[in-house]
């Protein structure tokens, strides 16, 4: 039985692919080929260490996922990014508990970067944080056992 952690994650790779034409990965390395519209790679973070209420014991995570998000073209980079970018944000706000498993779900801004490719288009990219708020009974289970 996949944990909690995992649960989430899997339904947030899930929403991002409903962007059109823009493949998602998880945990995978950049591929030598950039597709046409942009690429993200779901990447799981970190859960940080929770903050606990007593009565009754429970535990809130602040989730901090990362996607990387990449997109190469010789002519409208820019824009292809911004769109992307874009496009993941009205996604998330579409569903921003990802159907209940989560208290909130939120993107940080991207802070992009122009990356030179030796002999083809540069890369315009960034890391966007997704922070997913998510509260369990059990710290251990929800990360290990469960």
């Amino acid at each position: 039985m996949p944990t909690t952690r995992e649960t989430i994650l899997t339904a947030l790779a899930d929403l991002l692919n409903t962007i059109a034409h823009v493949p998602v990965l998880r945990g995978e390395v950049l591929p030598e080929r950039v597709p046409p519209a942009g690429l993200i790679i779901l990447r799981d973070g970190t859960p940080g260490e929770p903050d606990v209420t007593l009565s009754p014991l429970t535990y809130h995570f602040q989730h901090r996922a990362e996607l990387e998000v990449i997109v190469q073209s010789a002519s409208n980079r820019d824009a292809l990014f911004d769109a992307l970018c874009a496009q993941i944000s009205m996604v998330i706000s579409a569903d921003p508990t990802l159907r209940g498993l989560c208290d909130w779900v939120e993107p940080e801004a991207p802070e992009p970067v122009d990356l030179p490719v030796e002999g083809g288009a540069s890369l315009k990219a960034a890391i966007v944080v997704v922070v997913l708020h998510y509260t369990v009974a059990n710290s251990t289970v929800a990360h290990s056992l469960e």
